[in-house]
């Protein structure tokens, strides 16, 4: 086993076990302590460590310390609001580059979401994979890495909405209504609709979380 494979297993087990709730939200997580809980050496935990850290999962706490970052209505708020304004601003550059080739692209990716035993790192992984087929095609690098960066601030957050708010039917539907729009050339009614489709998102989540201060 080479050692990007176990580095690769714990980030994902982590993951995870900050969505079941199973790491402390409110106390620093030390890399000894992690070691021996996951049964691996400190160099994966300090590696896996520093990667949640920078996707939003954990944040810095003290000097050497990172701790679980609670979820936060004002933090999902801002990270929606820019999604909500860059994204269509990359879309309308997309639209028209658009071939039928990127299109079946999508639609593969849609069909694939349509699985019933898709895990939530599965969904966010192609949730992402479908934004990011028809967003390449705008070839503006600089706006596409600014708009990932924000998804995977994001990615946490769209997995609690898929798990605990049962939003994945919604977000479904309104992937193919902008697909539609986009195979018509629609510039401006694509763009709306993605604008839609990150607000609605995000005000719902920004809602139940200010209904939900202990998260």
């Amino acid at each position: 086993m080479t050692s990007k494979q176990p580095a690769e297993s714990l980030y994902l087990q982590m993951k995870q076990d900050i969505r079941d709730s199973k790491l402390p939200t409110k106390c620093s997580l030390k890399q000894e302590q992690l070691s021996k809980q996951y049964g691996v050496s400190r160099i994966p935990i300090r590696d896996v460590l520093q990667r949640l850290k920078n996707e939003g999962w954990l944040k810095q706490t003290g000097k050497r310390g990172v701790m679980v970052n609670p979820l936060n209505a004002t933090e999902a708020e801002d990270l929606y609001q820019m999604r909500m304004y860059l994204e269509p601003l990359l879309l309308g550059h997309a639209v028209q580059r658009i071939s039928h080739q990127i299109l079946g692209q999508a639609t593969d990716i849609l069909e694939q979401l349509e699985h019933p035993s898709l895990d939530l790192e599965s969904l966010g992984d192609l949730n992402w994979q479908f934004h990011a087929c028809l967003y390449q095609a705008a070839e503006r690098p600089t706006l596409f890495n600014n708009v990932k960066n924000l998804h995977q601030l994001c990615s946490r957050y769209i997995g609690f909405q898929t798990s605990e708010l049962d939003y994945q039917d919604n977000s479904h539907q309104e992937h193919y209504q902008l697909l539609n729009a986009i195979r018509g050339k629609q510039v401006e009614h694509a763009k709306a609709l993605l604008k839609q489709h990150i607000s609605k998102a995000g005000e719902v989540l920004v809602s139940y979380l200010e209904a939900q201060p202990s998260l």
